[in-house]
């Protein structure tokens, strides 16, 4: 069992980078703000079981695969923050949905868990969390799904908070012209999110 001063770090850093601006939350925030609070659950249940699934997969031995592979992490690190870019550039040229036209269709709760294995920051997050916070007494497996749940509470309530900045934002946003200033701030958020990761 693992002690009161681990579970308030743990919680701590997961909690901070799950509510800091990146990829899933500029992605659920555009998707709120474009199709509705509603339609942007699926993408945060997604995101949620997703990246927890993802981290027990690094910690099951993902991770020693890549470190013994250097080549293939940083192909996989570009080809992620491509197609991030490709998702950029198609949150920032959607036209608004013409009056009375049937609404185009959000990212799945599959298409959004599966987006964690190509989204550069979730790796980063997902390696920082297993070398900083496993190998104690509470053995790698009890740890990693510690740290797994303790990611999927704090996915869960910081991007239902993206989703509802979003939605709430979407009311002030009735101008066409305004959501699609919305929409290329967003996209902009999304790339910026990839500086540090590609940089680092």
């Amino acid at each position: 069992m693992q002690g009161t001063a681990w579970f308030a770090s743990a919680a701590g850093f997961a909690l901070a980078m799950s509510a800091t601006p990146g990829p899933n939350n500029a992605l659920v925030a555009a998707t709120a703000a474009n199709f509705g609070l509603r339609r942007s659950l699926p993408q945060v249940l997604g995101v949620s079981v997703g990246f927890p699934v993802m981290l027990m997969l690094v910690a099951l031995g993902a991770a020693e695969l890549l470190r013994g592979a250097p080549g293939l992490m940083a192909a996989l690190r570009w080809v992620g923050a491509a197609w991030m870019v490709w998702l950029a550039w198609g949150i920032a040229t959607a036209a608004p949905p013409a009056p009375g036209a049937a609404p185009g269709r959000p990212m799945t709760a599959m298409q959004a868990a599966l987006f964690q294995w190509v989204n550069p920051k979730a790796w980063i997050i997902a390696a920082g969390a297993i070398a900083t916070y496993t190998g104690g007494e509470g053995g790698l497996l009890g740890e990693a799904v510690a740290l797994a749940a303790l990611f999927a509470i704090a996915a869960c309530g910081s991007l239902l908070g993206w989703a509802a900045l979003g939605a709430g934002t979407a009311r002030l946003l009735r101008d066409p012209a305004a959501l699609r200033w919305f929409n290329r701030v967003m996209a902009g958020l999304l790339v910026a999110s990839l500086v540090p990761v590609l940089l680092g």
